[in-house]
Parts: C-alpha cells; structure tokens; sequence
C-alpha cells in the first residue's frame, strides 16, 4: 500500500548550521506517528519540510505518491494535510471563530453558504458551537487550540500534522482535543512534549536526535507512580 509521507535522507541546513541530517521518515493510512525529542532537536522544522515550508539541503520528499520538487507540488498536496502550528495565534485570522472555520472550505471552492454549513456542522461535531460568534483573539488559549483544530478538520484532510497540540490547553479542553484525535480516522504525525498524551495517542514513535530520525518505543516505567514516555528502540533492547 502506499505511503501517504515518505520523506528519503532529508537535509537542512541553515545558517551553516545543519538541523537535519538525513532524516527519513514514513507514514501509512491511519497511522499516528509521534515525534519527540530535546528542544532546538528539529522537530518543527522537520515538519514545515514535509509541506514544502523548508528549503532542503538534500533528499526528497513524495506527498500522496508524488515527489515534491517545486512550491506548486507541495502546494497541491496541501489541499490535503492540515498543519496545527505551535503558537495558535499564528492560524487564527479571522474576526469570528466561525468566519475562521470557515476559511479553509471557501479556499476549498465551497460557497459562503456551504462553507458556512460545513463550520457549523464541525463546530458542533467537537461540542463548540457556543464558540461560533466568539471574538477569535478573545478566547483562552485551550478554546483556541480547539477552534483551529476545527478549521483543519473542516477541509477534511487526509493527514494532520501536529505541532504541541496540548500547548496552553487545560484538562477539560486537553480531554475534548484528545477525543477529536482519537476520532480522527486520517493518519497524523505528532510532535509533543507531553509524554502522557502521546502515549495515549500515538501508534508508533520516533526520536529526533542529532538531526536523525530513530526508531522509538512508547512504554511505562514504574516509580512512585507511573508515567509513560518513550526512548530509542535501542535503549529500551538494551535495558530488557
């Protein structure tokens, strides 16, 4: 079957500094793939460069059995993945919550109308109906965090990226944002440093370290208390 993302021996560099070294990934339908490793390791640019949001150095990235050479490969390919940034205020545009749910469908070639059904109707499949008419730069930042979760789903996307999706959100909107997940019937590749929610999320793992991408696996270890995380593959054979 083919891969949705594969990307082959990835290098960047910037600034004379390389930030990724032959870096390889791939991801199946109905995959969820997470991502972690230290601050500064390169977790996001590697994400922005399997959407063609980062020069590379070397390698080659194939979108939905595509290669991806030119801005015009990748940018057809978007119409298909949904990328959450890190910082919510960097996607929220619009005035409304619902004039941003909005947003995508009508790129999309869906009418006012029709874009604005689809809002709702995504809108209320996450429990945020409420939030329709809200003021965007008003709402909390888990409120936030949701509401562009909403936008990307309303472009029903094959593929999400994620980039801390649990950043700035609270419990009660860390529960509702992880329910819309694990619902989600595409594939996605998460980066997070919440090592509890990965391990409730994600089906595979890997570790961004020294530019390169290695296998990893999410387990428990037994303390005090319990609380999942993952290392290398190889760190955890050595240590069975």
């Amino acid at each position: 079957m083919m891969n949705l993302i594969e990307a082959g021996a990835v290098e960047i560099r910037r600034e004379g500094r390389t930030v990724l070294a032959g870096t390889s990934l791939s991801l199946a339908a109905g995959e969820r793939l997470a991502i972690v490793g230290p601050n500064g390791a390169g977790k996001t640019t590697c994400l922005r460069a399997l959407v063609g949001l980062e020069p590379l150095s070397g390698g080659r990235i194939s979108l939905f059995g595509q290669v991806c050479q030119r801005e015009s490969d990748f940018r057809l390919a978007r119409r298909r993945i949904g990328f959450l940034f890190q910082d919510s205020d960097d996607q929220l545009f619009c005035p409304t919550v619902l004039e941003d749910v909005s947003f995508g469908p009508l790129n999309l070639g869906q009418s006012d109308s029709a874009a604005a059904r689809t809002a709702h109707a995504t809108l209320d499949r996450l429990g945020l109906s409420h939030l329709a008419d809200r003021l965007t730069h008003k709402l909390s930042g888990g409120e936030k965090r949701l509401v562009c979760m909403a936008g990307l789903l309303a472009m029903e996307p094959d593929v999400l990226l994620l980039d801390e999706p649990t950043n700035g959100v609270d419990m009660e909107n860390g529960a509702r944002l992880e329910q819309v997940l694990l619902a989600f019937d595409g594939a996605m590749i998460l980066v997070s440093h919440d090592d509890a929610f990965v391990s409730r999320i994600a089906t595979r793992g890997m570790l961004l370290s020294e530019g390169t991408l290695l296998p990893a696996r999410i387990h428990t270890h037994s303390h005090a208390h319990v609380h999942p995380h993952m290392h290398s593959a190889d760190e955890v054979g050595a240590a069975s």
